[in-house]
């Protein structure tokens, strides 16, 4: 009868023998020959009438060895089931029986395996303090936004000349020499802008060209630091080189465009926020005022989740299995690694690790599912969200595809993680200590990190 043992050897670390007598095994593996011997299909003799003693030389010694490997297992799951045990990953082999198995002289093994247990954690959300940031919003905010409105919404022309600071211009841009000469192997890139994106002292420069016709700039010249920021990255140039900001081009107008924006009535506010029933001035201002509103709430959301995040790994106090832990590491994936590479790659998993532990037990703690409807309902939203309301409108499509998406063993899972978590950072929101701050958009934007939790 097969015995099973456990003893520590470390933090967080035990060590569990199996060993197996012959009688744990050796039926199993007499009976699978019996059954290869039955469907065996060998030249020379009828199906099912095999010897025994041609299938135990062709075949035994996997059999074997696989029917020992099945018995190590069975009792090792049906021990740490028995016991409740919290392991991480799945047990590593120790150093086993120095004896090879052998099929003629079968005998009693010995299997030992190194097991890391997942630690207890005291959580206490309501010792977390937190600020949710508010921004303000303003009258420039909401007029920037109706004059982005108003271009998205416009009608785009193609007038002759270049007449005004909202004209949209496709120029072409290639690096030229000191004497106004292209540089063969210089930067050549096309790049779209607005008139209005040059220095205000260099737009005059533009002014009543036509579509063919050049201007050649130095970028310090044609463009405040700002901008010129953003362009050096669009042109593939290093901005913090000392010489960027002095590269010399030619640009050549390939097409003028200008949007004729859209008059301010019910056919535009109907078109900026359908199904709405915005009819007036001060309606459409009051829900463009709520869309800025929502989407700096939305960022701020996100970064008291973020805080929160922070303070449960920070400051929860959690024991790992280290040794374990950087064992797995090594030979726990698809190709072994390094004891270097798993010492180099430690911090950064068991951060991972300590938010997957902290999540799973205030999951389990909450009581937080995600039903199918709600996957399904995600799925139409998020396509929605790529083709717009418009797409609501179609509900017989919106299901097939949503029907689809449940198909995609990847989606349900991504989504069921994703959801689940919006779950619980909802439930932690309302258990923590949370203060009220005003701060800029550019401050609340300069506060934005990414995790992924």
């Amino acid at each position: 009868m097969a015995t099973v043992s456990r003893e520590n050897i470390g933090l967080l670390n035990d060590k569990i023998t199996v060993t197996l007598t012959r009688d744990d095994y050796f039926p199993a593996f007499e009976k699978q020959l019996k059954d290869y011997a039955k469907k065996a299909n060998i030249p020379g003799f009828r199906k099912g009438m095999v010897p025994t003693g041609m299938i135990k030389k062709m075949y035994g010694s996997g059999v074997f060895t696989e029917e020992v490997f099945k018995s190590v297992e069975k009792e090792l799951n049906e021990y740490m089931g028995k016991e409740q045990l919290e392991i991480f990953a799945q047990p590593l082999p120790l150093d086993s029986d120095a004896r090879q198995l052998d099929m003629n002289n079968p005998a009693d093994y010995t299997f030992a395996f190194e097991i890391g247990l997942k630690p207890q954690i005291d959580l206490n959300p309501a010792n977390i303090h937190v600020t949710r940031h508010k921004v303000a919003i303003t009258d420039e905010m909401i007029n920037a936004e109706i004059t982005q409105l108003e271009t998205r919404h416009g009608k785009m022309t193609e007038p002759e000349t270049v007449e005004s600071e909202e004209n949209v211009l496709n120029l072409d841009f290639s690096e030229v020499d000191a004497e106004g000469n292209i540089i063969e192997e210089g930067i050549k890139k096309g790049s779209p802008l607005q008139v209005k994106y040059f220095a205000e002292a260099f737009r005059p420069n533009l002014m009543g060209k036509k579509v063919g016709d050049s201007v050649t700039l130095k970028l310090s010249e044609a463009f405040e630091e700002k901008e010129r920021e953003w362009l050096t990255g669009d042109l593939g140039i290093d901005a913090s080189s000392p010489e960027s900001a002095d590269k010399t081009f030619k640009v050549t107008i390939a097409k003028i465009g200008n949007v004729e924006k859209p008059e301010r009535n019910e056919d535009f506010y109907e078109a900026v926020f359908p199904g709405r029933g915005v009819k007036t001035e001060e309606e459409f201002t009051d829900a463009v005022r709520q869309e800025i509103a929502f989407r700096y709430d939305m960022q701020s959301r996100n970064q008291l989740h973020d805080q929160i995040y922070h303070q449960l790994i920070d400051n929860t106090p959690i024991e790992l299995p280290e040794s374990f832990l950087k064992r797995w590491i090594q030979n726990g994936g698809e190709k072994p690694k390094t004891a270097e590479e798993a010492e180099s790659e430690y911090p950064a998993f068991t951060n991972s690790l300590k938010w997957t532990l902290i999540s799973n037990q205030l999951m389990n703690q909450h009581e937080l599912k995600v039903e199918p409807d709600e996957i399904k309902d995600f799925a139409k939203q998020q396509l929605i969200g790529y083709l717009g309301p418009q797409a609501a409108q179609d509900a017989p499509w919106l299901d097939s595809y949503a029907e689809s998406m449940l198909k995609d063993k990847k989606f349900i899972e991504n989504t069921y993680y994703q959801l689940q978590t919006t779950k619980l950072f909802e439930v932690l929101e309302g258990q923590v200590s949370i203060d009220e701050k005003e701060v800029s958009a550019a401050e609340l934007e300069a506060m934005q990190h990414h995790h992924e939790h």
